[in-house]
């Protein structure tokens, strides 16, 4: 995981080290208490030799994911989000990390 990712003038910050194993829940959190009010919250992920892939993006509330299963949530504030994996397999080891723009 990325401890901090700088997108434009917001900065975000994330926890530098998250672990679960094969089938157990996650959830991944993501501070950015700059954001703007025209600003998405984007959650990607890096697969091992592979390039960066976009998962969800939203700006409030609670988004569904389909693959892998999950859901992003945003605070009311806005200021943090967390992306929540349900049931995470082997194949979905990788680097996740936010963005706000």
């Amino acid at each position: 995981f990325s401890p901090a990712v700088t997108a434009g003038r917001a900065q975000v910050q994330q926890e530098p080290l998250a672990e679960t194993t094969e089938g157990t829940e996650i959830s991944i959190n993501c501070s950015h208490p700059s954001i703007q009010t025209g600003d998405y919250i984007y959650w990607y992920r890096l697969l091992p030799g592979r390039g960066p892939e976009l998962l969800v993006w939203g700006t409030k509330g609670s988004k569904a994911l389909s693959d892998p299963p999950g859901r992003l949530s945003v605070a009311a504030d806005r200021r943090s989000s967390a992306l929540w994996l349900a049931q995470p397999r082997r194949r979905d080891a990788a680097v996740y990390y936010c963005a706000v723009g």
